[in-house]
């Protein structure tokens, strides 16, 4: 049976006020929206500078089972249906927008999150604005920037970091890499996604506003989250609605990065034909056209990747694209939330077949995810809105906030040597570990 949310319209005894205005346009760069965040809790999805950083909470919903996904979407229209609305923008991200986070296993006690924040404040190219969420009975005046924000506290380093074994030692993490090939050779699966964890120790407790700064500066063509304790900056989009059209970016092939111009191209020239990672990445490819096209009525699916370069590694990539089917008179378009439902786990963070790479996942993986590989991201009211998987991301542990473990995944097919897997997870350590530094 699935779980229940926490949360039901009947619990709110006033409707929820949400009010979005035009401000001035804040700096360049993503600097212009993180600044903007308090210590406390801070919710972000920033790309080059765009996207939506968020504080406060008006509401929260929590799932869990095989149901977070549809329950925290019915939740959010229960919620909805108590909001009185005055968005003066009408773009993607103003108006009702939640954040939200999902475990990356239906049987995970960490379940999902949804967050409304009180405050919003999002940019879109040369559009910036302002929403706050509250609960009363009147609309209050038209916010500003100076009434929300209020003293904000100096972002601090975390000071010196140690790192050591998460729930499997590295040494180890080779030994599941290669039961995971040989039941592949078996033929219990084609392909499987196999994660290990490092857990990082702080002097301070750590500011998530010097993780997050250092992410986007670092990796602008990422995006850099925080919801609920996930943070991090994903190369991988899940999937994006936006006005009846879906985007889904796939990453699976990767190579590191050598730091020598040169030497890259050429690194990158053998990914583009490597056998082993062409073969991982169109199964990640096929997952994701296999599980939009009953959405759509039309889809794109590049015909060859193209190399994505990071500063740390090179990546395997393909952007699916698709047009929503026109559903019948009065029937609502599936949301970007029940679109990441089925889309997820893709064969990027799974394997292929799903089911008998989560079974194996299961298995021999030794680790609990929690949320990490899961979707994570935002949507609005109208249900469009950008989900990302959770990658190149760390949780901070609930109990002591000096405390974080860093996450770290590899596609394993036929082909795949337990040493090269090892030292591809290293080098998708590196920008947690680097966002850490405090030099």
């Amino acid at each position: 049976m699935n779980a229940q949310p926490t949360w039901s319209s009947d619990d709110v005894p006033r409707p929820l006020l949400v009010r979005t205005v035009a401000i001035d346009t804040l700096p360049l760069g993503p600097a212009g929206l993180l600044d903007l965040l308090p210590a406390d809790a801070p919710l972000a999805w920033v790309r080059r500078g765009d996207g939506l950083v968020g504080w406060g909470e008006a509401l929260r919903i929590t799932t869990s089972g095989a149901g977070r996904f549809a329950d925290a979407e019915r939740a959010w229209h229960g919620v909805l249906a108590h909001s009185v609305v005055r968005d003066e923008i009408g773009l993607p991200g103003t108006g009702p927008v939640a954040f939200g986070s999902f475990a990356f296993d239906p049987t995970s006690d960490s379940g999902g999150v949804l967050v409304v924040p009180r405050v919003v404040v999002g940019r879109r190219g040369d559009r910036t604005w302002l929403t706050t969420i509250e609960s009363g009975a009147t609309l209050s005046p038209g916010p500003t920037l100076d009434t929300v924000v209020g003293r904000r506290t100096p972002v601090t380093a975390p000071g010196d970091v140690s790192y050591s074994d998460g729930a499997v030692p590295a040494a180890g993490w080779t030994d599941v890499v290669a039961r995971g090939v040989a039941a592949i050779r078996a033929g219990a699966v084609d392909k499987v996604v196999l994660a290990r964890d490092v857990v990082a120790t702080a002097a301070e407790p750590v500011d998530v506003r010097w993780v997050l700064g250092r992410l986007a500066a670092d990796y602008p063509s990422c995006w850099t989250f925080s919801v609920d304790g996930m943070l991090g900056a994903t190369p991988e989009l899940l999937v994006r609605s936006e006005k009846g059209l879906v985007t889904s970016r796939v990453l699976a092939g990767t190579i590191r990065r050598t730091g020598d111009d040169d030497a890259d191209l050429g690194r990158a020239a053998i990914l583009a034909h490597s056998s082993k990672d062409l073969e991982e990445h169109e199964y990640a490819v096929a997952s994701v056209a296999d599980a939009l096209a009953p959405f759509c009525s039309s889809t794109n699916v590049p015909d060859v990747p193209f190399v994505l370069t990071l500063p740390n590694v090179l990546h395997l990539a393909s952007d699916v694209t698709g047009v929503l089917a026109t559903g019948r008179p009065g029937e609502p378009a599936p949301s970007s939330l029940s679109l990441a439902a089925a889309l997820h786990p893709t064969a990027a963070v799974c394997g292929t077949p799903t089911a008998a790479a989560r079974e194996l996942i299961r298995q021999i993986e030794g680790m609990e995810r929690a949320r990490y590989a899961g979707p994570v991201g935002w949507f609005g009211a109208d249900g469009d809105g950008e989900w990302g998987i959770a990658l190149r991301s760390a949780e901070i542990d609930p109990t002591d906030p000096r405390r974080l473990r860093l996450f770290a995944g590899c596609g394993i097919v036929a082909a795949s040597d337990p040493a090269a897997e090892l030292a591809e997870s290293e080098a998708k350590l590196v920008p947690m570990r680097h966002a850490l530094a405090s030099d």
